[in-house]
């Protein structure tokens, strides 16, 4: 644990803990967190009763019965084991129009009011007639939010990309987007690492990107610390999401600035898989990444991510080696 433990929005939060050896899912409220092992045996089975549990976390929040830890004792894990991780690219305005208007200006000749007004006027019209873009990643990318983070052996423009992820906690396919909130259960941090120089394969342009490659490298997902259920982390349309890299700041940015909300978000993954309690989806990430600032993740850099009301993150970066 960090020297500043995280806090949550709302009375409790969940999460997945190690106390020694013994790995067990905790209701956490404030300083303290209570065993949920004589209960259930993880978040992610909590989270598939999601309906029938949710009200009876609060008694056990205010009762005394059951084991009950410090959290400052305990080792924070990544807080569910997601079914399928489900990752939004480009869908915060402000950072596609700087890559857009970097491209018309750079490759086009534009220059920097037109490459902007270009810019500009293309988000619009994909906000009003566009679909997200979404990819997969995979479960085996996630860590905890106080783990190191290892860079891979392959690649050296290591980068950052701090997210709000939302968990689902109801089952649906061809989901409405005026219904798509009921099937969220709760929210948290993640920050979905890119290796940016392993992105693109000189060897198949044609094929385009590699996500596998460049985003799924052992812990490049920090998770967590906590899932925060809904009804209690308040106006999403107004979370800031900040991250500080060796205590500059990066990114700090409101989830206003997302151009496909969470509703779009659901409704348009929901026509391509079934959505399934405990499935993680990452909604975007705002601008300030390492590209933009020409500074990429080597070892000995500390990373310190925080998202209003969910908590905070705290990872130290090493070699592979």
């Amino acid at each position: 644990m960090p020297d500043q433990l995280p806090t949550h929005a709302g009375p409790f939060a969940l999460g997945t803990f190690a106390a020694g050896e013994a790995v067990f899912p905790g209701l956490v409220t404030g300083d303290r967190v209570r065993d949920l092992s004589d209960r259930v045996p993880s978040v992610r089975a909590l989270v598939e009763d999601w309906d029938t549990w949710l009200p009876r976390l609060d008694g056990l929040a205010r009762s005394t019965e059951g084991t009950w830890h410090r959290l400052a004792a305990l080792r924070v894990l990544t807080p569910v084991e997601p079914g399928q991780i489900l990752q939004s690219g480009a869908n915060y305005r402000k950072h596609v129009v700087d890559l857009v208007a970097a491209e018309k200006e750079s490759v086009h000749g534009a220059t920097p009011e037109e490459a902007r007004a270009d810019a500009e006027s293309m988000m619009d019209e994909r906000a009003r007639n566009g679909v997200p873009y979404v990819f997969l990643g995979s479960p085996r990318a996630l860590c905890g939010p106080y783990d190191d983070i290892v860079l891979p052996a392959l690649g050296e423009q290591h980068d950052w990309e701090l997210e709000l992820a939302l968990v689902i906690g109801r089952p649906g396919r061809n989901i409405a987007a005026e219904d798509a909130m009921e099937h969220v259960a709760a929210y948290t941090i993640c920050n979905d690492l890119t290796t940016r120089d392993r992105l693109y394969r000189p060897d198949l342009k044609a094929i385009g990107t590699d996500w596998f490659t460049a985003k799924n490298a052992d812990t490049f997902l920090p998770t967590g610390p906590f899932l925060v259920p809904a009804a209690f982390v308040g106006d999403l349309g107004d979370l800031r999401i900040t991250l500080r890299h060796n205590g500059v700041v990066r990114q700090d940015e409101s989830t206003k600035d997302m151009i496909f909300d969470i509703p779009r978000l659901i409704a348009y993954v929901s026509t391509t898989t079934t959505l399934r309690p405990g499935d993680l989806l990452l909604t975007g990430s705002p601008a300030g990444n390492g590209a933009h600032w020409g500074v990429f993740l080597q070892p000995g850099d500390v990373v310190d991510s925080e998202i209003t009301g969910l908590g905070h993150q705290r990872n130290t970066v090493r070699s592979h080696a």
